[in-house]
């Protein structure tokens, strides 16, 4: 037949970018950026111009695996392998109960338009409240905490009309990441210099001078973990020189004098002192950013791993509020999301609280008083619930294109935790650490041999820009798709699935096609995923963006009186408790801080030939004057250590990372990993830090960044 060249987008990360594929005969040949997409403009990264790799690589999973008696894996086909799965799963359900079966949502099953909604529809029907997702590892503050200090329902200022942008720990032209009002994660260098010369402000804070930080009008070398201090200041300075919004506060915002009270403790020099940076440039920066008339605070996952999570997301949340940075009436609402449902208000209004978390009749764990967050279980709490007995003692986890073993806090825990369930299933087209320590192996079909929507990458698009992707390539051996997977598993179990839509048929052998599955899915959403699909055929397979249907803010209902609460859970008590709490860890002169490699999404792309050649270890990161201090020189071998394990490294030196810092990146090394390999695998911070003694008290968020540390030569 030839080479076929397809429109398709890319899956390996969340930015979704778009992409044409080459295609001979079923197989993947290469890929590159789509010059002609209306919002990516040819844009892709290193990462997903691997896709070729990543489907053809010899070392891919093209059947699944069954653990032996022996130990040893064997391959099985994949009804053999879902029927086993299913009998083990009626035995554990019978004999535990529901909430004995977990389900743990990846980075990579995120990549699979289809895969949330089968696997918690799958959870929902056995009855178990351990669901679980990524969300919980690194960001559950900015998801599950800011709306209860209130919501505009016309969506936060986009990055196109700012003319002043604050970024705290956000490095998005590695970290394809946009929170809302941050920038969108296609071009971000380019999108960020075209603002800029057009007069818009950069404000960065970070311990690391990262790559937006060298595009900064000001930059913040804040210390690690001390953000809260940050922002206190910052806000002190808006309040006290009346820089705010007065109109707006007086007429939408409750609590504003509960703030006022707890920022007072951070005056300048107090906030400049303890943050680490210049008074002047705090309040520099503070000025500049409410001087503008658009624009937003965004964090990364910096801040929240570092501890305070929660509270730095609050302080953000403030300095949008009382600066007004929201969409008005007569506007295009920020973020339309096609595939989004249930569709929400679009009104130049403060919305109803939601209670994401400690509401009546939300599940709780039976550790360190957390509880259910949205429609999930912190991950916090997951190696405990399957570690001690007890009634809701997890016995049965599958995860899907996640990798707990690398991933969670306390490696070395989790490991244990993996290694005590009576069956663990891993979904994973790759033998990842998690997969090695698996019963059962689960060979999924990869990105371009499914069809798929653009609901993961939707929430940063400024347009209703919307895209249903056909599979182009031939799947090989015996693969299928994860949402198949689950439904065969519901079926053998007798279960019925729920989607938005109603029930998911269950009769007969086969599964609805996917995108029937999508439509029951997204039920109510502003363009249903069959009708983008006969769009996009129309256009040849290109996105579609729905001009006409994009909402405009309306007017405010006259009968709704909501208000941002900035008083809402005691978050100005939880400052003054911060600033009460200024003592450094006793013996640990350092701070070791994640970052993120180009290289890696998260713990996927190590696999890869090309990209695992490029970067095979995580280099340890520190200033040059550090590294003579202690006798070190750039490649030695470092050993690290915290108050509850030790890793090591090798040393890089960087003049961008402030004095006493290391920083390295993160979901590197398995519990394998040590002094004998680092230089080929790296060490696993994540080893470093344990989930029952740092921890976010609301979100669990354990203490995965400004770690605690001391180094000496191994």
């Amino acid at each position: 037949m030839g080479v076929q060249t397809h429109k398709t987008f890319c899956r390996f990360c969340h930015a979704n970018c778009a992409m044409e594929v080459d295609v001979e005969n079923g197989k993947v040949l290469a890929v590159r950026g789509d010059p002609e997409d209306p919002e990516y403009g040819g844009y892709t990264c290193m990462k997903g111009r691997e896709l070729p790799d990543s489907h053809n690589a010899g070392h891919r999973l093209i059947h699944s695996q069954i653990r032996g008696e022996d130990g040893e894996f064997r391959s099985v086909p994949m009804d053999e392998a879902l029927t086993h799965i299913s009998d083990k799963l009626r035995g554990i359900i019978d004999k535990y109960g529901p909430d004995s079966v977990a389900v743990f949502m990846g980075s990579g099953g995120y990549q699979n338009s289809a895969a949330w909604g089968a696997s918690y529809s799958f959870a929902q029907a056995i009855g178990s409240k351990h669901f679980f997702t990524s969300v919980t590892l690194d960001q559950p503050a900015k998801v599950f905490t800011t709306a209860r200090y209130g919501k505009w329902e016309g969506g936060v200022n986009n990055f196109s009309d700012a003319d002043v942008a604050l970024f705290i720990g956000n490095n998005p032209i590695v970290s394809h990441y946009a929170p809302v009002g941050g920038v969108p994660p296609f071009s971000p260098s380019r999108r960020i210099r075209d603002r800029q010369a057009e007069g818009m402000k950069l404000i960065v804070a970070d311990p690391r001078l990262a790559e937006v930080g060298q595009l900064a009008d000001i930059y913040l070398p804040v210390k690690p973990g001390e953000d809260p201090a940050l922002l206190a200041g910052m806000i002190n300075v808006i309040i006290e020189e009346e820089l705010y919004d007065r109109n707006f506060v007086s007429a939408h915002v409750d609590g504003f004098e509960e703030l006022k009270a707890a920022v007072a403790k951070f005056p300048p020099d107090v906030a400049a002192e303890r943050a680490g940076v210049e008074k002047d440039q705090l309040i520099a920066a503070a000025r500049m950013f409410a001087g503008g008339t658009k624009g937003c605070a965004v964090t990364g996952t910096g801040p929240e791993m570092a501890g305070n999570g929660t509270l730095t997301e609050y302080l953000a949340t403030c300095l949008n509020t009382i600066c007004a940075r929201f969409i008005q009436e007569g506007e295009k609402a920020s973020a339309p999301r096609v595939f989004t449902t249930p569709r929400a208000p679009t009104r130049a209004q403060v919305g109803e609280p939601m209670p994401l978390y400690g509401a009546p009749g939300m599940a709780k764990s039976r550790f360190r008083n957390l509880g259910q967050l949205g429609f999930e279980m912190p991950c916090n709490v997951m190696a405990d619930e399957i570690l001690t007995p007890g009634e809701g003692q997890i016995r049965a986890l599958i995860s899907v294109g996640g990798n707990p073993e690398v991933g969670f806090p306390n490696q070395l825990k989790m490991r244990k935790a993996l290694e005590d369930l009576e069956i663990f299933v891993q979904i994973d087209p790759w033998m990842s650490a998690s997969a090695r320590r698996a019963d059962v192996v689960l060979a999924p079909k990869q990105s371009l041999e499914r069809e798929d929507i653009t609901n993961l990458s939707e929430w940063w698009h400024e347009k209703a820009y919307a895209r249903y992707t056909e599979a182009f390539a031939e799947a090989p051996g015996d693969v299928i798709d994860e949402y198949e997977m689950f439904w065969h598993l519901a079926k053998n179990l007798g279960l019925q699935m729920e989607l938005a839509g109603g029930p998911v048929p269950m009769d007969g052998d086969i599964p609805p096609s996917k995108v029937e599955f999508l439509d029951l899915m997204t039920e109510g959403c502003l363009v249903p995923p069959s009708q983008v699909r006969e769009d996009a055929r129309k256009a040849g397979g290109a996105a579609v963006v729905y001009e006409d249907k994009a909402p405009v803010v309306g007017p405010a209902n006259p009968d709704d009186d909501y208000r941002f609460n900035l008083a809402a859970g005691a978050m100005p008590t939880e400052l003054e408790k911060y600033s009460a709490d200024a003592a450094r860890a006793a013996g640990f002169d350092f701070r070791l801080i994640s970052r993120r490699s180009k290289h890696r999404f998260n713990s996927i792309g190590q696999p890869l030939e090309k990209l695992g050649r490029k970067v095979t270890t995580n280099p340890a990161y520190i200033h040059p004057e550090d590294m003579e201090s202690q006798g070190l020189n750039d490649g030695d071998i470092i050993e690290i250590a915290s108050a509850h394990a030790s890793i090591h490294g090798v040393v890089k030196a960087s003049d961008r990372v402030r004095r006493g810092i290391i920083s390295m990146a993160h979901a590197f090394g398995d519990a394998d990993a040590g002094k004998h390999n680092v230089r080929e695998m790296g060490g696993s911070t994540n080893r470093l830090t344990s989930d029952e003694v740092d921890y976010d008290p609301i979100t669990g968020q354990a203490l995965q960044s400004a770690i605690p540390v001391r180094i000496h030569a191994a």
